[in-house]
């Protein structure tokens, strides 16, 4: 058990630590956890670069950033992780602008929105949360390895618990469409692809997977009321206090993502998932995870499936 826990903030969680030198990059910066977590980042001396679809935004919040931070060594880059053209665009951009990748947070995604496909023609949420973040990854990798102890952080969800990966039919197809199930894949996927990148190259770098908590963003922008009366009652029913979601402020749920980018206690943790800045337990209730998301051969079929959905070999 570390010693932080759910009401912890990511300020704290990095109280004391000099990441001077340190280069971070972190995906979806525009608000919420992404942006916090590069503040946060930033005032321990991190150089952040921050990707966002939407320059201007980006820009807006990291102007936030040295409004409170004001020697904070930033960068912005327009990343679409629904385009795999953006994907390898900023791939590309980076090699000639870093020498070297420490933390990459994998923090972008899309939740429970309406059936819709990426400019590449995969289902959105399986396109956007889990290809887009494969690929950049796997193209980032030759600068990973010249990090300094290298991490990568890959935003999950409790939402897992919906349902495993669908390695037949990945893009609904087949499948009637439902925004719940196919959030619930592509975060089971997240975790699946982190365990499966550590167990590749975990003799170089440290892969984890994080449920951040319930936080009221603007992650949640294409659900309805009653979509999120379904996923109240959903976390009721799986609690064992029967207390259902409790949401956590920004500053607290950006610290387990933070936790896991900094924490050196976690070296013996590799492609495990993290909760509330622990090691997460299996079990019901808001962090407790499914049993299906540990999975050797999922997770080996998932990252094989997806090297020849995006084009890419690691």
């Amino acid at each position: 058990m570390s010693s932080f826990s759910r009401e912890s903030t990511a300020e704290e969680v990095v109280d004391g630590l000099d990441l001077s030198g340190q280069v971070f990059v972190i995906t979806g910066t525009t608000s919420g956890l992404g942006e916090e977590s590069a503040r946060v980042l930033a005032a321990r001396g991190a150089q952040v670069a921050m990707l966002a679809r939407d320059p201007q935004k980006n820009q807006e919040a990291a102007e936030r950033i040295r409004s409170s931070v004001p020697d904070a060594d930033l960068s912005t880059h327009q990343l679409d992780l629904s385009d795999l053209g953006s994907v390898a665009r900023f791939a590309a951009e980076a090699a000639d602008q870093f020498d070297r990748i420490d933390v990459l947070m994998n923090n972008a995604g899309v939740m429970c929105c309406p059936f819709d496909h990426t400019a590449d023609g995969f289902e959105m949420q399986f396109g956007t949360n889990h290809l887009g973040h494969f690929a950049l990854t796997v193209q980032l990798l030759p600068l990973l390895q010249q990090g300094d102890q290298p991490r990568v952080v890959t935003l999950s969800s409790g939402g897992h618990r919906i349902s495993d990966v669908d390695l037949d039919d990945p893009n609904f197809e087949h499948t009637p469409y439902d925004p719940w199930v196919a959030y619930g894949r592509s975060k089971t996927a997240n975790v699946h692809f982190a365990a499966e990148l550590a167990r590749r190259f975990g003799d170089e770098m440290l892969s984890l997977s994080v449920h951040p908590g319930a936080i009221p963003t603007k992650l949640g922008r294409h659900m309805t009321k009653e979509m999120i009366d379904g996923m109240r009652e959903r976390a009721k029913a799986s609690s064992s206090s029967g207390q259902g979601l409790q949401y956590k402020t920004l500053e607290s749920g950006a610290a387990t993502q933070v936790w896991a980018a900094t924490a050196p206690e976690l070296a013996e943790n590799n492609g495990k998932y993290l909760a509330d800045c622990n090691v997460a337990e299996p079990g019901t209730g808001e962090i407790g995870y499914a049993p299906h998301i540990y999975n050797p051969a999922t997770e080996a079929a998932l990252w094989e499936l997806s090297e020849r959905l995006v084009g890419l070999t690691a």
